[in-house]
């Protein structure tokens, strides 16, 4: 694929006094796809100040993709990271994504982490900072993932409408602070969203914002890793019947009934080890009580 310096109308001032957003994309062995999601983020109709892509120990050409769009775009820059090639979801990806995060400065207003296999619309980022313009008690907004099946893309359906999936978090720069950033550990984007409610900020979800993922989620996890789920169950402090309930959701709707068993085994597994919460109790109180409540809605 060619690469192409941005040519569009797109513009680093922030809209009507807005500051900066900043992305951070770690990255692992995704030349077949990096060079597509950097694409996509200089054609926005609002670029981002800063674009750091963490290259996470890749053994293909991820990194000189990344350099060739650094020199047309100098807003792009690349940081390696040297860590084991075992792809275990949360918490390889979150440490790479912080040892992006801190090259930056904290000249900015929103800070965003996205996967290295999506393409934005060219609005995305432009619809993204007017949702946090128009209320200041938002503290994440995000759009939709879309896979490919058949020629068609569809909507990639492995959660309720109004969670931000991991692979586009952006996140009001109070916020991240409040909520003591990203956790390195499998369901640091479930917390992160239960301890916005816990600080009475508001999760925003854009339908009309369609991203293409590349990649069907999971596709590298190990049957380790299918533990996991349930462990971070347990450390988002469910207790075990609403980690009951949410594996026999989310192994429905990855259409694999068994799934659930590996779910409640991971669960047991960490409370056996009596694995450390990534929450406080009070939270996790708040947390149960949360889950509950959304529970009967539903129910009712």
């Amino acid at each position: 694929m060619k690469l192409q310096q941005n040519t569009n109308s797109s513009t680093n001032s922030p809209i009507e006094g807005w500051g900066a957003y900043y992305i951070v994309i770690p990255t692992y062995n995704e030349e077949a796809f990096i060079a597509l999601t950097l694409q996509s983020l200089i054609s926005q109709t609002v670029l981002p100040k800063k674009v750091v892509v963490v290259n996470d120990n890749s053994t293909d050409k991820t990194a000189e993709i990344v350099l060739a769009f650094a020199k047309d775009n100098p807003f792009i820059t690349l940081v390696n990271k040297t860590s084991s090639a075992i792809h275990l979801p949360g918490s390889k990806v979150i440490q790479a994504f912080q040892k992006g995060f801190e090259t930056l400065d904290e000249d900015y207003d929103l800070i965003v982490k996205i996967d290295a296999d999506l393409i934005f619309p060219s609005n995305y980022f432009e619809t993204i900072i007017k949702h946090f313009q128009s209320d200041s008690t938002i503290g994440m907004a995000g759009g939709f993932c879309y896979i490919e099946k058949n020629g068609d893309w569809i909507l990639e359906n492995l959660t309720d409408k109004d969670h931000i999936r991991g692979a586009l978090k952006a996140y009001r720069k109070e916020t991240f602070q409040q909520i003591g950033g990203l956790k390195p550990a499998m369901g640091w984007d479930t917390v992160d969203e239960l301890l916005c409610k816990y600080y009475n900020w508001k999760v925003v979800t854009d339908a009309s914002l369609h991203v293409k993922h590349l990649k069907p989620t999971g596709a590298n996890y190990s049957k380790t890793a299918r533990y996991k789920q349930g462990e971070a169950f347990y450390t988002l402090g469910y207790g075990f019947w609403i980690t009951a309930i949410a594996s026999i959701k989310l192994a429905v709707m990855k259409k694999k009934p068994l799934l659930f068993l590996d779910y409640i085994k991971g669960f047991w597994k960490a409370k056996k080890a009596k694995t450390p919460l990534l929450v406080t109790k009070e939270q996790a109180r708040f947390i149960q009580n949360y889950r509950l409540q959304k529970m009967k809605d539903k129910l009712f």
